[in-house]
């Protein structure tokens, strides 16, 4: 026995089915079809507390960002005054050699207050010790400025 799959149109009662739908679907709490997904309404203070802490949260990264950005320019903008400072320094004092660039060379304060440009490190004086204060080591650039060193080479 074979089962026909086909649909009679004329038993179906149009009235009736029109009971089962809504004219205005989007307006209703609840499924509108025999069979529809359930459409729950949602709290609008929720969805907005939500959307609130997410955008708070972005936004607070993205200063963090920001200010991490800052700090870098900050740290390199006071690098650079430093190794101008410096280099004002170094070609006031005496030097009584031709700086070589990419060398490293060691300033020094006199007793007299006079700054003066050295080869020799501050462990390599001894006894002739002819300074009063070590200011710093420092490397001559290509552009003629001094980068300070951290740390004796």
């Amino acid at each position: 026995m074979r089962v026909s799959n086909k649909i009679d149109i004329s038993k179906i009662d149009l009235e009736k089915e029109k009971e089962k739908i809504a004219d205005l679907p989007g307006l209703i709490e609840y499924a509108h079809t025999v069979g529809g997904a359930l459409v729950k309404p949602e709290d609008k203070g929720k969805i907005k507390g939500q959307a609130m802490a997410a955008m708070q949260d972005q936004t607070t990264r993205q200063f963090d960002q920001i200010f991490g950005q800052m700090k870098t320019l900050l740290d390199q903008a006071n690098q650079l005054k430093k190794r101008v400072e410096m280099s004002e320094r170094i070609y006031q004092s005496e030097m009584g050699f031709s700086p070589v660039i990419g060398q490293t060379y060691h300033l020094y304060t006199r007793e007299n207050g006079t700054d003066f440009l050295s080869m020799i490190t501050p462990s390599e004086w001894g006894r002739s010790k002819k300074w009063s204060d070590y200011i710093g080591s420092v490397r001559l650039l290509s552009d003629h400025t001094w980068e300070v060193l951290d740390d004796e080479e």
